[in-house]
């Protein structure tokens, strides 16, 4: 059994845990995705190699600002704490997320996102990989 696969494990037993004993005790629990593919239908695929490494971040774009055009090594979930961005994915079309929005990002579909809003777009973006692997790739495009 890989490390990554024990360090993933480990991670989903005890969040669960975590969860119903919040339930039990009558703590509020919101669920915000639960998903096994991304928004253009890819399974989800942790890398095979490396120890697992977690990686959470909050991206900001202002208003009008767009990312370059670009693929991810790893899953990506991401949760929209304010603002509106719209998501190109090519040939796949495009999805407009708002805030409180959470999905996993595609993954081997090269895609850009633009603040179509008004105010700063900022979302919480959490890659699960591993040592060794990219959470971003420039696809050049």
């Amino acid at each position: 059994m890989s490390a990554h696969f024990r360090a993933t494990a480990a991670i989903v037993f005890a969040l669960s845990a975590s969860a119903a004993v919040a339930q039990d005790k009558g703590y509020p629990l919101k669920t915000l995705l639960s998903a096994r593919q991304s928004v253009v239908g890819e399974p989800l695929k942790y890398p095979a190699t490396g120890d697992a490494r977690v990686t959470a971040a909050i991206i900001t774009l202002a208003p009008g600002a767009s990312t370059i055009e670009h693929e991810h090594g790893v899953p990506l979930f991401a949760y929209m704490l304010d603002g509106e961005l719209t998501v190109d994915y090519g040939a796949r079309g495009k999805r407009v997320y708002k805030k409180g929005d959470a999905f996993m990002e595609a993954m081997a579909v090269p895609h850009a996102g633009t603040n179509t809003g008004n105010v700063p777009v900022r979302i919480l973006a959490v890659y699960m990989g591993a040592d060794g692997a990219k959470n971003t790739i420039p696809t050049g495009q």
